[in-house]
């Protein structure tokens, strides 16, 4: 399922194990590479958990700590930080666990493989995410799939855009949605939102893995 297993908690909060490395390897697992991931949060981490007077003793404490810096960080970065994750409908270039829940239910890859998204229903997503991003000017369109169709997350996405129900295309028009400013309560809600979705993306990822 995961293109590699996630090093022992042991070797990232021992602070004589040069650590480094291990948590860049967990990290970009259980949320996506990302120059943010690597620039930013690896090293805030690292200075946290070595500072830190109550250790981490699980996976999802370590999520939990990530999440914490993530939330701290300017909007910009938090959005840069979101976009590493593919968007809906993407079916090429995916890592092992984006390609799983993007598939078509809980049962996994080979579900996927044999029950393939209409690709009306491919074409309406991709129309989606540009009406989204049009919509939210830097940000990527986030939710936590757990085992939904594509069809159900397109009408999410129609929800959130608040347009009707459709498998066009092209309708409405990208720029008949309208535009949220970038930095208003209501841009920045969206952001919050995607950020905590990230962040149960990441504990599924780790259930996953029989691992907590």
């Amino acid at each position: 399922m995961a293109d590699v297993p996630l090093p022992p908690l042991s070797l990232i909060v021992s602070s004589t194990s040069e650590p480094t490395s291990y948590l860049s390897s967990a990290l970009a697992l259980l949320f996506e590479p990302s120059p943010p991931l690597f620039s930013d949060l690896v090293p805030e981490l690292e200075d946290t958990l070595l500072q830190s007077t109550s250790p981490i003793t699980t996976y999802s404490e370590l999520i939990d700590g990530a999440l914490q810096i993530i939330r701290a960080w300017p909007d910009e970065l938090q959005a840069r930080f979101i976009g590493a994750h593919p968007r809906i409908g993407e079916v090429k270039g995916l890592s092992a666990f984006s390609a799983k829940e993007q598939g078509q239910g809980q049962a996994g890859l080979a579900s996927a493989r044999t029950t393939a998204t209409p690709p009306k229903v491919l074409e309406r997503l991709a129309h989606l995410n540009a009406c989204y991003e049009y919509q939210y000017p830097g940000l990527r369109y986030i939710t936590f799939v757990n085992g939904r169709p594509r069809s159900a997350i397109a009408e999410e996405m129609e929800g959130v855009l608040g347009i009707p129900h459709s498998l066009s295309p092209d309708q409405p028009p990208v720029e008949a949605v309208g535009v949220v400013e970038a930095g208003s309560p209501e841009w920045r809600s969206e952001l919050s939102r995607a950020v905590e979705d990230v962040g149960r993306i990441a504990k599924s990822r780790l259930a996953a893995l029989g691992m907590q």
